[in-house]
């Protein structure tokens, strides 16, 4: 596999030295580019589509259609018309030696992402990568081969249309190989970003041999505290859950003030009409049992799971301070949400909350890149060094010190 990571160094260094309006001029013709091969980037995506189980969770993160190929666009759009996140003075202070410290952001180099059945996160990885300065090395699984392929195709005929080298977006083989290979590509790619479920970041972070942000998983919590608005908690419930079950900002576990279970029949009552089914606790389920159509006992994996399907679980607690314990043990840091119009139990939920986003009166949903205005995002990183949250252009760059002396020497 070295030569493709030779040849992705290369053109790292080719996109570096490119100047803002050139970059943006390439995305604003892939944009187009994909609008006009739609038919050919859907044609393959069906191949990839006759492959999977149309009940698997994966198979609409999987699917392409008109309209997503038209959002891909206006978001690669929306990354062009950005400000540039290369040569932002992060410092500047003069010592009282007289040296001039200036810290600025400049690329990585090479970004390599691992990601699972996702063909839209080839086109979104490739423009923040791109807009960053920097090149990538993408490892898609094998489920979205030929969708993969085929994006990968459009832009980089477009690359070659500006003269910039077609390994500015590099599409490994989908072979366990390759991602070996990837985890172990010292001194050609910079930092890998695992995308996809927790086996699989588990797998890159006890694997890799270059540095790692860790991104993905989401077992996402909402509390109905005891002084919730009970039309508020229906709408937010209702799209955490139901607006994409497959994405890792969903709502996997609906948290309720005891005080409050009376509210719980409406509060899920939206939920019957998508067939979402529920894994209740004791009380939960003896509220929920005669009037909700389809409620099961929790069990011992009900919470902590990140379910990707029209599935919830339900929990009962009897303070604020139970709720919080229960994120602390079952959350994944992804994001948490709290319903509920007292100010000092919304303060104590954001100031105890472990997680990259923590929300008050607003569903889990908003954890995007697009919806943050970062234009897109390369995956919600979990972690808590370096980047934290949606990762948009910032979250891509590292930073060098510029030292500009006058002859000064140290004593």
């Amino acid at each position: 596999m070295d030569e493709y990571f030779i040849k992705a160094r290369q053109a790292g260094k080719s996109v570096a030295a490119l100047d803002d309006a050139t970059r943006n001029e390439v995305l604003l013709a892939v944009a187009d580019a994909l609008e006009s091969s739609a038919s050919e980037l859907l044609r393959a995506n069906e191949l990839d589509l006759a492959r999977m189980d149309r009940r698997s969770p994966l198979y609409d993160r999987l699917m392409l259609t008109e309209a997503r190929i038209k959002g891909i666009a206006s978001d690669m759009r929306n990354v062009a018309g950005l400000p540039s996140p290369l040569g932002r003075v992060l410092l500047d202070r003069v010592l009282p030696n007289g040296l001039h410290l200036r810290k600025v952001a400049v690329p990585f180099g090479v970004i390599g992402v691992i990601y699972e059945a996702r063909p839209n996160v080839t086109l979104d990885v490739f423009s923040l990568c791109f807009k960053s300065g920097n090149a990538c090395v993408l490892k898609g699984g094998k489920d979205a081969d030929d969708s993969n392929q085929a994006a990968v195709a459009v832009v980089q005929e477009v690359l070659g249309r500006f003269g910039i080298p077609a390994e500015a977006v590099t599409l490994l083989p989908a072979t366990h190989e390759a991602t070996g290979a990837l985890l172990n590509a010292v001194g050609y790619v910079d930092v890998v970003i695992p995308r996809g479920g927790r086996k699989l970041i588990d797998f890159v972070r006890n694997n890799a041999r270059i540095p790692c942000i860790e991104t993905g998983a989401g077992v996402v919590n909402t509390y109905f505290d005891i002084a919730g608005d009970l039309e508020i908690g229906k709408k937010i419930v209702f799209n955490a859950k139901t607006r994409r079950v497959s994405v890792c900002n969903a709502l996997d576990c609906l948290i309720i003030h005891s005080g409050r279970l009376g509210d719980l029949p409406a509060l899920c009552e939206p939920l019957a009409a998508k067939n979402v089914v529920l894994y209740a606790d004791e009380r939960a389920l003896a509220v929920l049992k005669d009037v909700y159509p389809e409620v099961y006992p929790a069990g011992p994996d009900s919470f902590g799971t990140e379910y990707m399907d029209y599935k919830m679980a339900v929990r009962t607690v009897d303070s604020l301070e139970e709720a919080l314990d229960h994120i602390s043990k079952y959350g994944s840091g992804h994001s948490e949400s709290i319903v509920t119009q007292d100010e000092a139990s919304a303060a104590a939920f954001q100031a105890a909350v472990d997680a990259a986003c923590v929300y008050v009166n607003a569903p889990t949903s908003f954890t995007d890149g697009a919806q943050f205005g970062l234009g897109a995002e390369i995956g919600i990183s979990t972690q808590k060094l370096g980047a934290r949250g949606p990762m948009g252009l910032e979250e891509l760059t590292t930073y060098k010190w510029l030292i500009n002396g006058n002859g000064q020497t140290r004593p």
